[in-house]
């Protein structure tokens, strides 16, 4: 390929919407005022922007993405001012989504990639799941109106209740449902009982969703 096409094959996309995928796996947000962004996500940046990190431990923004390797939380991205900033997670996918004033959805932390001010956000912990997942036990529950992006190594599966999931490879869930904690003892003897897959996420109900990945976020541990 010559170097002409390669740059201009390249550049960023021209587009009003806020999120704007580039390619699968890296985010362009337009920013007129105030996004924010997994810390250590940005790997790019033009205008005049300004990135605070938030780090406080009880109520805020440190929490939704909880560090599994310690007690402490991972801090996020206040991106204000105007500009682009480009954002990308490890190589995973991006799957941006338009959230209306009455929709909202559960996300696993660590899958928490950026979101709009205008989307109200709270954060929970699934505590009966502690020592079970490597994949992180923090949820963030996201309230619309505004975009908000997740991300997933692969393609997501979306899945009906009921059903019961693996922790490590679950992603989000719509906030109409509460999953439990299911042991699978047939699993342990055929596997071993240090498998995480002993355990899963049970979701019941008749409407809703659940979404997996094809691929188990083992590298962490509580």
């Amino acid at each position: 390929m010559e170097l002409e096409n390669f740059v201009s094959e390249n550049a960023p996309e021209e587009s009003q919407d806020t999120f704007e995928l580039e390619n699968k796996k890296l985010l362009d947000i337009d920013v007129d005022g105030t996004v924010l962004t997994k810390a250590g996500s940005m790997i790019a940046y033009d205008g005049d922007l300004s990135f605070t990190g938030k780090s406080s431990a009880e109520g805020g923004l440190t929490g939704f993405i909880k560090g599994q390797m310690s007690s402490e939380g991972t801090p996020v991205m206040e991106v204000k001012g105007t500009g682009n900033v480009y954002v990308a997670d490890q190589g995973k996918k991006i799957q941006p989504l338009s959230l209306d004033e009455d929709e909202s959805i559960t996300v696993n932390g660590n899958d928490v990639l950026a979101f709009e001010d205008s989307v109200d956000y709270k954060i929970g912990t699934i505590g009966s799941l502690s020592g079970a997942s490597a994949a992180g036990l923090t949820n963030v529950f996201l309230s619309g109106p505004g975009m908000v992006a997740i991300t997933t190594h692969g393609d997501p599966l979306v899945l009906e209740p009921p059903v019961k999931t693996d922790p490590d490879a679950t992603v989000a869930w719509s906030s109409d449902l509460s999953p439990s904690i299911n042991t699978d003892r047939s699993l342990a003897n055929a596997i071993g009982q240090s498998s995480g897959e002993t355990y899963q996420m049970a979701f019941d109900g008749t409407s809703g969703f659940v979404v997996v990945q094809p691929f188990e976020e083992t590298a962490q541990r509580a």
